[in-house]
């Protein structure tokens, strides 16, 4: 029986930059091994730990385009979506979709990270 899951592993071309953004993102901290320079893990966080990894020729997916599907997204809760907004842009992230302000009830925004990975940020 599979005890828990152990992390989500994220395909990138950077996974240092990567890693640093979802470490300030997250309030956690990024952890290498110098012997394994094309995986980056984030970790001290609430929630299954993140890792990045090195893929070449890394194609982000597109959204909401299917040429290049998304195949997994993170949600993100939150308390205020609006600062939290800010602090993801803030750190490179760029928006794709505010949902909560097209379709009334939605409490969540469509953003994607650095390496082109969408995520959501959902209003607890």
């Amino acid at each position: 029986m599979i005890r828990k899951l152990q992390a989500v592993a994220l395909d990138c071309a950077d996974p240092a930059r990567l890693a640093e953004f979802y470490a300030n993102l997250l309030g956690g901290r990024v952890v290498t091994d110098p012997e394994e320079p094309d995986w980056v893990e984030v970790h001290g966080f609430e929630g299954t730990p993140l890792a990045c990894q090195r893929v070449d020729g890394h194609r982000p997916p597109e959204w909401p385009g299917q040429e290049r599907p998304q195949q997994l997204h993170l949600d993100f809760d939150v308390d205020d979506l609006d600062g939290e907004e800010k602090r993801a842009l803030a750190l490179g992230a760029t928006v794709l979709e505010r949902t909560d302000q097209l379709r009334p009830g939605a409490n969540w925004r469509i953003y994607a990270d650095p390496a082109g990975h969408p995520f959501c940020l959902c209003l607890h």
